[in-house]
């Protein structure tokens, strides 16, 4: 009796070891290395090792799924387009950490959200020189990631008089520019197109230098 029970003991042992065994292979090696391989294929590779952005000279800028909201070193002569609000900024417009991505969590009769709001218009329509009615919302309002690269077109279009002016890019070339960063609508119906204002500022910025 005892015997039987140290063989069944033995067997179910052997078995759950060999089991261990070919799901290791399975789920620990041949999985992951074929999600690897499709993710490499053709086309794919950018977006597997987080859609990097390069400068002409190869240095890695930035990665185009993610928003920077660049700081100008004299806010009268701001060049940079504008990301959408971050909900981890310190101040009203930012700019937010992009390494932590966070919602403000405040439902929509959250006075302090509402001030947040407010605050942003009057600050957005004073460095822009419009009345704060002509403020889009998206440029009040933080996304759910706050991260968000995209912004609304309407936003694209109030800043790029500042942007065409302050960088001595022409109206016209500006305006191609933000058109070619454009991104339509996802699967062709969903949401709106977009604006890509990390791959546009490094596009201005080479259009102002003449590259």
């Amino acid at each position: 009796m005892v015997e039987f029970a140290v063989n069944a003991l033995t067997r179910q042992t052997l078995a759950g070891l060999r089991m261990i065994l070919v799901m290791t292979v399975l789920v620990g090696i041949a999985y992951p290395l074929a999600v690897w391989a499709v993710a490499h294929l053709p086309g794919l590779s950018a977006h597997a090792e987080g859609s990097v952005i390069t400068a002409p000279d190869g240095t890695a800028t930035g990665s185009s799924l993610i928003g920077v909201d660049p700081v100008a070193k004299d806010p009268a002569a701001d060049p940079y387009f504008h990301t959408r609000p971050s909900a981890t900024a310190k101040d009203i417009l930012g700019p937010g950490d992009p390494s932590t991505s966070a919602a403000s969590n405040q439902a929509g009769d959250s006075e302090k959200l509402l001030k947040a709001v407010n605050d942003r218009r009057a600050a957005i329509a004073a460095r822009e020189g419009v009345n704060p009615a002509a403020v889009p919302p998206d440029a009040v309002t933080a996304s759910a990631s706050s991260v968000d690269p995209h912004i609304s077109a309407a936003y694209a279009e109030l800043q790029a008089a500042r942007v065409a002016r302050v960088t001595g890019v022409p109206a016209a070339d500006v305006a191609r520019l933000v058109a070619e960063h454009t991104d339509g609508r996802a699967l062709g119906v969903l949401g709106a197109p977009g604006v890509n204002v990390t791959e546009l500022n490094l596009a201005i910025a080479r259009a102002a230098h003449g590259r």
